[in-house]
């Protein structure tokens, strides 16, 4: 095989996977705004409602300690008794478990959620009919980069990393180690939580030089798998704005420290800007 063959032959195949590539960023974007539309996504997150001790009522009367836009005038009651949750509806009584679905309950057209944020317990809202969703105008991106889909170094170092989210709270969160890559010649280090136990890929949450100008002034999110061979793939053409930019109901964890990046990442998602503002 000579030369020019095997130039045209490796030109082929990195035209074919450039293509690839697009096809798999933009059916993540159209996977994206789907879920954000979606009934019960973030931008039906209508109202949080944070939990007194003893008993706290719900429903359409404007009286009622949890207002609801929907559903009886007096639909039920949810009561905080030391660290423990439970509601009242219709003569029964049930334990709720905080951030899970055994936590929900529906009244009318709406979702109650039971959160636990530090010492705190709240009633998270959502509604199918919020101006959040009803409004949602979809997303703008940076172009499609492969310089933005970096193969990382992964060097394991587990600890406990502090993480603050927006109403002030920090609670420590497991991260296993560190990335190390290069960007726009400057390297570079992200480190990574481990969202939940068992969980099977890496959760970021950093900021870089576009934050505030371009990008959601709190930083973006992005996942990537777990490292393999010593490796790990940052893909930035998945950042994506927290709920926060969507919602002002949502408890967003904020970028430490060490995730503030000394460069502009010029890929994924871009503030988002509600109808109207």
């Amino acid at each position: 095989m000579t030369a020019k063959l095997i130039a045209i032959l490796l030109a082929g195949m990195a035209l074919a996977f450039a293509a690839g590539y697009q096809d798999e960023i933009l059916a993540w974007r159209k996977s994206r705004d789907a879920a954000l539309r979606a009934p019960d996504g973030w931008t039906s997150l209508a109202g949080l409602f944070w939990l007194r001790e003893g008993p706290n009522h719900f429903g359409r009367d404007a009286a009622s300690d949890i207002p609801l836009p929907d559903g009886p005038p007096h639909a039920g009651t949810f009561e905080l008794r030391g660290g423990q949750v439970s509601v009242t509806m219709d003569g029964q009584t049930r334990a709720l478990k905080p951030d899970s679905r055994e936590g929900a309950v529906t009244v009318g057209r709406l979702s109650l959620l039971v959160i636990k944020r530090g010492d705190k317990y709240g009633i998270r809202l959502k509604d199918p009919q919020s101006p959040y969703r009803t409004g949602f105008r979809g997303i703008e991106y940076f172009p499609i980069s492969e310089e933005y889909r970096v193969t990382a170094k992964w060097v394991d170092a587990p600890k406990q990393i502090p993480i603050l989210n927006i109403l002030g709270q920090t609670e420590p969160s497991e991260n296993p180690g560190y990335a190390v890559f290069s960007l726009h010649g400057r390297e570079m280090r992200l480190y990574p939580i481990i969202e939940a136990p068992g969980d099977k890929q890496l959760f970021y949450i950093f900021r870089d030089l576009t934050t505030g100008k371009e990008t959601y002034p709190a930083g973006r999110f992005f996942y990537s798998a777990m490292p393999s061979n010593g490796q790990v793939v940052l893909d930035f053409n998945k950042a994506y704005n927290p709920p926060c930019a969507f919602t002002p109901y949502a408890t967003c964890p904020l970028p430490p420290k060490e995730n503030y990046l000394p460069v502009r990442v010029e890929a994924g998602e871009k503030t988002y800007h509600a109808e109207g503002h």
